[in-house]
């Protein structure tokens, strides 16, 4: 058995205790003539999984549709047969209350979402088609107990600044707690209130942003399947929100981890539909990142002529970049970012003169430090294949001072590749800097 979390996140939501549900069941169940008496071990059962027999999941649903106001169903409480197919497209409602209960199994470390795996073939790309295509969602108002003003969604806003900023100095391994907490105790509480269709779409899109930070930062702790979830969310929150370049913006994030994972015609494919649907909305930052992923892809599956039409639609996109046009997401896109994955197209196709040269580029322009460790990383790879050792220690020693302080699984890895690459060289002078590296990379996280 799985821990009922939706059960749970309604119990929360209606300020119902365990032994409230239960003296309400018993209370509705004598008013049908069939008296019950169950108390709040009774509902700890449940929470853990169990299915109460009869008519007392049909019982819970309505106690707790009288308390929130609202009609639920035994699919929103966690007590559907599970044998009923899920429907191609959930509506807003229950995918609200299903996204909240997972924050919520999160934020307590249920074991089967740390362990999700990932979504592979149709259901993978389900939710990009869904976002993709009709039908619209028309009207996002809400009736709830709690009324959320703009200064509320203001609120999630600056939330979200504050941990992207967070997850950049410290990591997401850091910051992810952090983010879980606000979204269980502040964000769930404003997305299940009351709003008007306006305030609604501008809600959905600010809590979209923070639940797109908690996939970065899941993905970033090497969470792969949960990040992919949370990025499924964002997309959904996106398309109520009808901001298309947000959406685009959520594109981008499941294009990089499909690189991570070594799905590059996906990130291809995935890259075209963020430029396709967002269209002329998406920024130019936003195409220029896209349009180099899409590189990196190609790169990746040795197509160099592919790569070489992608990194010239990139630099066009580059050159007409405008900061005060751009949306708060696109800020990862920073001077030296393209010319970073120029590079790695470009060591990856051969091309070791003019990666090098990229790569020394995207170093000399300032960046925030995660940024600056990648970009080192990156540096380093294409010293040691040029044959440049003494260099590449160089960057090698810069990588590993910028990193002081960070919890991430992703900057480990490159920092373990880097060590490897070190190794390969069978260079004395190396020595200390990988003994160094052997030192942070035994630090727990």
């Amino acid at each position: 058995m799985e821990p009922n979390t939706l059960l749970d996140t309604l119990m929360e939501e209606a300020g119902m205790s365990r032994l409230g549900l239960a003296a309400r069941v018993n209370k509705a169940s004598a008013a049908k003539g069939k008296p019950m008496r169950y108390n709040h071990a009774s509902v700890i059962r449940w929470l853990k999984g169990q299915r109460p027999r009869g008519i007392v999941p049909n019982l819970i649903a309505d106690v707790l549709s009288d308390r929130l106001h609202r009609t639920l169903s035994l699919d929103d409480i966690g007590m559907g047969s599970p044998a009923s197919p899920s429907p191609a497209a959930t509506p807003l409602a229950g995918f609200i209350q299903k996204s909240t209960a997972m924050w919520r199994g999160d934020q307590q470390q249920r074991a089967d979402l740390q362990r999700a795996p990932l979504i592979t073939g149709l259901p993978a790309v389900g939710p990009v088609w869904e976002w993709e295509n009709p039908p619209e969602d028309a009207d996002v108002s809400r009736g709830g107990t709690v009324r959320v003003r703009i200064a509320d969604v203001a609120q999630l806003r600056a939330a979200r600044t504050h941990y992207e900023q967070m997850y950049r100095k410290a990591g997401g391994v850091v910051t992810r707690g952090r983010v879980l907490n606000f979204l269980v105790a502040d964000t769930a509480p404003l997305i299940h209130g009351s709003y008007t269709d306006a305030v609604g779409r501008e809600l959905h899109r600010a809590a979209g942003g923070l639940v797109a930070i908690a996939g970065v930062c899941a993905y970033d702790s090497d969470s792969q399947g949960l990040a992919q979830r949370y990025f499924h969310q964002a997309l959904r929150l996106a398309k109520a929100s009808g901001d298309r370049a947000f959406g685009g913006y959520v594109i981008a994030l499941l294009v990089n981890q499909a690189l991570y994972m070594g799905d590059h015609r996906q990130a291809v494919a995935f890259a075209e539909s963020g430029l396709r649907t967002a269209g002329h909305a998406v920024s130019h930052a936003l195409a220029c990142d896209l349009h180099a992923m899409q590189a990196k892809a190609y790169s990746r599956m040795g197509d160099s002529a592919a790569a070489r039409r992608c990194m010239t639609l990139a630099e066009t996109a580059a050159g007409k970049i405008r900061s005060d046009d751009e949306p708060a997401e696109t800020g990862y896109v920073q001077p030296g970012l393209l010319e970073s994955n120029m590079a790695d197209a470009l060591m990856r196709i051969g091309e070791m003169g003019s990666a090098q040269t990229y790569a020394a580029e995207a170093v000399a322009v300032q960046a925030h430090d995660r940024g600056r460790v990648h970009r080192l990383a990156t540096l380093t790879d294409c010293q040691v294949k040029a044959g440049e050792i003494d260099r590449a220690i160089g960057s090698a020693d810069a990588m590993l001072q910028t990193m002081g302080g960070m919890e991430s699984r992703r900057l480990t890895e490159r920092l373990t590749k880097v060590r490897r690459s070190l190794i390969a060289t069978r260079s004395d002078m190396a020595r200390d800097v990988v003994e160094r590296i052997d030192g942070a990379l035994d630090l727990p996280m």
